[in-house]
């Protein structure tokens, strides 16, 4: 664009010659705002995706010693979090020490969520990244108890979610941890669905069985792309954070799954 309005500028100025010039400034300029802006554009990415890791592990490590005291099976939970992240040498280290950081005893969750807040801004799906990510926590042994809710309905207050939409995410979250490891098809495991799998199934997408399969079907495809892998690293979510997400969409899309034979018979 600048190498034509200093086309037109210099022709204006001075005619052919100066027109000539003025392009050549115009396509230097042109050059050196497109580095500048890819440049601002990789390293704001790269804060994001630093900020976002720390935020995750410290606010796991806050929710871990929500009882008081990291017990040895929180720590457990911890590594098989930081080996499901696929988290190796130095990463893995990193995310231990934030782990650490987040179950010191002088910890500030408020501070920890807004610095998270200025980096993340508006992008709703980071701040949905961030949420899943301690769930993950939260839910390893199965369960959250009122300790950790609290402290998830915190993050959650911070992040602008309402305790009313914190427990819907929360009871989905569980029922989409019921489809783990299952993949496509997962309902035919023994030939017959039962009726509280089915029900799980509804939950994990957050629809009702009374809504048609169009709306089902509609819920189901906004998940998919909230959990799509390109669009989450665009946003500034690690490369190597992917992982709980790709193993979401797969717990999505075997609910789904369930759902469609279920309503084809």
């Amino acid at each position: 664009m600048a190498k034509f309005i200093g086309a037109f500028l210099g022709f204006l100025m001075g005619g052919p010659l100066f027109a000539l010039l003025g392009f050549g400034v115009g396509v230097f300029f042109d050059r050196g705002l497109k580095q500048a802006m890819g440049f601002n554009y990789g390293a704001e990415r790269e804060r994001i995706q630093g900020v976002l890791f720390d935020t995750v592990f410290r606010v796991m490590g806050h929710v871990a010693k929500a009882d008081g005291r990291v017990c040895e099976s929180e720590v457990a939970q911890a590594e098989a979090i930081i080996a499901q992240f696929g988290l190796t040498g130095a990463r893995r280290a990193e995310a231990i020490t934030r782990f650490k950081e987040g179950s010191a005893d002088d910890f500030e969750l408020a501070p920890q969520i807004s610095d998270f807040l200025l980096v993340a801004k508006t992008q709703p799906l980071l701040r949905q990244m961030l949420l899943e990510a301690v769930l993950t926590m939260a839910l390893a042994d199965g369960e959250v108890d009122s300790a950790e809710k609290d402290i998830l309905l915190r993050v959650a207050g911070y992040l602008g979610v309402s305790a009313r939409e914190f427990q819907r995410l929360l009871e989905m979250a569980m029922a989409q941890r019921q489809f783990h490891g299952r993949g496509t098809g997962g309902g035919q495991r023994s030939g017959q669905n039962s009726a509280s799998e089915l029900a799980a199934a509804y939950k994990a997408i957050g629809v009702t069985e009374s809504m048609s399969d169009a709306e089902i079907k509609r819920a189901y495809r906004k998940l998919m792309s909230q959990h799509h892998p390109d669009k989450l690293i665009a946003k500034g979510v690690p490369e190597d954070m992917m992982k709980i997400a790709t193993e979401k969409a797969q717990e999505i899309q075997a609910a789904y799954e369930l759902i469609k034979d279920s309503r084809a018979k």
